[in-house]
Order: structure tokens, then C-alpha cells, then sequence
């Protein structure tokens, strides 16, 4: 496994490229969201613990732009 890489998933749209990494370090699992718009990177780390919490805040987010 390279750099603690788990697990990883590529998501293209338009000019943004996405990508969902799962990692593991000393510290424990995290998952890794990258987005690269034309080679600039802006990332966030969501403690796999929380990840139920966060998939569900994502499905409310969705239901409600669906509902719009």
C-alpha cells in the first residue's frame, strides 16, 4: 500500500477532478477529499470514525438540492 493508501476513488466533472482517498496512519483511518481544478489542490481530511455523519449530512444536502 503506497503512503498508507487504502483505497482510492476518481471523480471527473467539467474542468474539477476529484479524489476520494481512503489513508491510514498512526494516528488511524482517514478519508481524503481532493479537488484539482487545473493543477490547484484544496483538500480536506474527514476522520473515518465520522464518516457515517458525514455521508448522511452529504444525503440531506442532496435531498434537499433535489427537492429545490
Amino acid at each position: 500500500m503506497d503512503n498508507g493508501l487504502l483505497h482510492t476513488e476518481k471523480i471527473i466533472a467539467d474542468r474539477k477532478t476529484f479524489y476520494i482517498d481512503l489513508k491510514e496512519n498512526a494516528r488511524g483511518r482517514v478519508v481524503k477529499i481532493t479537488e484539482d481544478v487545473g493543477g490547484n489542490r484544496d483538500t480536506i481530511m474527514i476522520p473515518a470514525d465520522i464518516l457515517d455523519d458525514f455521508i448522511q449530512a452529504l444525503q440531506d444536502v442532496k435531498a434537499t438540492a433535489d427537492s429545490l
